[in-house]
């Protein structure tokens, strides 16, 4: 099949850039991108897009209106569609079964539902979302079961491996596209037609195939593999603050190490996002369906150290405080999970301040891209009151602002802006002893100490 016309289910984090960035990239194909939610559709139709990437504003821009379409109308896009991208959510169950570790899959269900309803021609249906190994058996069984004309369906598995905050140069300048399909000669044809789509501007031999389990399967364990190494360097930090080493110092020798690499080995307060804790769950919930306990208490164990690590960044701030820090001003830069990105999943950041909160810590919150209101929604999320949020709970428009007669202050997130702090000034603002608590080990330990500030740094010993 040539195809000429894509429809994408879900305008998130995955369906909106990666349509944008293939909708530029193939003028020839009409892309349109559905969502039941009317005003992530309007935010996309704006000239506020609703996902902060550096360069996606540029990428949709080149499109929209041209052949990338963002709309509620989800029933004809999918009828005029050759090929069907579903990218709905796939989040960790809480409920019922596999509950806090399996995904839930609803959103696909619905969606093969919605798409057999409707398709009275043949389609090629792509997982792009995160999900567990043979759902796309699933997800053949409800469309054939539900076909009411003499359409046919190829479900293929092409996993997005975006790294937010560099997702445009991600899609732009991929490490490896993974397709996977059906081992027979209806799915190979559907696998190369969208193998065709990629080649418009991904070299060939960076495109993957598969059987359609592997594919499934390597998302997963790529996000996996990823975190652990996260969680494996963060105990050393741990190690190194204990015995005066500099985790940066390590991760640097070990990282010239060929067989070992330099990536992922930077320390922090902790790992976030929407895939490596989802993901890791996953896995260990698959280990444990097919019997395997063992692989699923290591894999549980990466998830068990990230949460170790956010911890005892807490327990450091209140120890050091003078065991205490009830009514004390805490300043708070960054709450993204990363810089570049608005996205707050599973942000270090929200756990770090629920403690101090707990702590009946005053908390000053500064993030050059997340609202109060999704700062507020996140902290609701993981057991805050509103109460708690009104008296304890401030968000402010600069660090300045945050760092005002504070008590100590934590950066959280590693934007590029708070490597160039004002350090006098933010020293002069605060009360003394000031204290400063590197969360990212993005400043220098010696120039913070020098302009006197009480300071401590992840895998930095004292």
């Amino acid at each position: 099949m040539k195809i000429k016309t894509i429809c994408c289910l879900g305008a998130g984090y995955v369906g909106g850039p990666t349509m944008a960035m293939i909708a530029a990239k193939c003028p020839k194909i009409q892309v349109t991108v559905c969502d039941f939610i009317q005003a992530r559709i309007d935010a996309w139709n704006s000239d506020t897009l609703p996902v902060y990437e550096p360069g996606l504003k540029e990428v949709v821009e080149s499109a929209r209106g041209e052949n990338l379409h963002f709309t509620t109308k989800i029933k004809p896009a999918i009828a005029a569609a050759d090929l069907i991208f579903v990218c709905v959510g796939t989040p960790t169950k809480s409920y019922g079964i596999g509950a806090g570790r399996a995904a839930d899959l609803r959103y696909i269900e619905s969606a093969a539902r919605l798409i057999a309803e409707v398709s009275d021609s043949d389609k090629i249906i792509v997982e792009k979302s995160t999900i567990p190994v043979k759902t796309a058996s699933a997800i053949q069984t409800i469309l054939s079961a539900n076909n009411t004309s003499e359409a046919t369906f190829q479900v293929l598995s092409n996993p997005e491996f975006l790294a937010e905050g560099t997702a445009v140069s991600d899609m732009e300048n991929p490490d490896r596209i993974l397709i996977g399909g059906e081992q027979t000669p209806e799915g190979q044809a559907a696998l190369e037609s969208l193998v065709e789509v990629y080649a418009n501007w991904v070299p060939r031999d960076r495109i993957i195939t598969t059987n359609l389990w592997s594919s499934e399967l390597s998302k997963l364990v790529a996000n996996a593999f990823l975190a652990q190494r996260i969680s494996s360097i963060n105990s050393i930090s741990a190690l190194c603050e204990a015995t005066g080493a500099d985790v940066d110092e390590v991760s640097r020798a070990i990282g010239y190490d060929s067989r070992i690499g330099p990536k992922f080995l930077k320390a922090s307060v902790g790992f976030g996002g929407s895939c490596f804790q989802k993901d890791i769950l996953n896995l260990v919930y698959l280990c444990e369906s097919f019997g395997l306990p063992e692989a699923a208490d290591y894999w549980r164990s990466v998830v068990t150290m990230n949460d170790w690590q956010k911890s005892r960044f807490v327990e450091k701030i209140v120890r050091t405080l003078f065991n205490t820090v009830s009514g004390k001003r805490i300043a708070i830069l960054g709450f993204a999970f990363k810089k570049d990105t608005n996205d707050t999943r599973e942000s270090a950041a929200i756990n770090v301040c629920r403690d101090l909160i707990a702590e009946n810590a005053q908390v000053i919150i500064y993030d050059p891209r997340v609202p109060l209101e999704t700062i507020h929604r996140d902290l609701l999320e993981v057991g805050v009151s509103q109460n708690a949020i009104n008296q304890n709970v401030k968000v402010v428009a600069d660090p300045y602002q945050a760092a005002a007669g504070a008590h100590a202050l934590a950066t959280l997130t590693e934007w590029d802006e708070f490597r160039e702090l004002d350090l006098p000034r933010v020293y002069d603002l605060m009360l003394k002893p000031a204290f400063f608590f590197d969360g990212r080990a993005i400043l220098p330990l010696e120039a913070l100490k020098k302009q006197g500030f009480e300071a401590f740094a992840i895998g930095k010993g004292r």
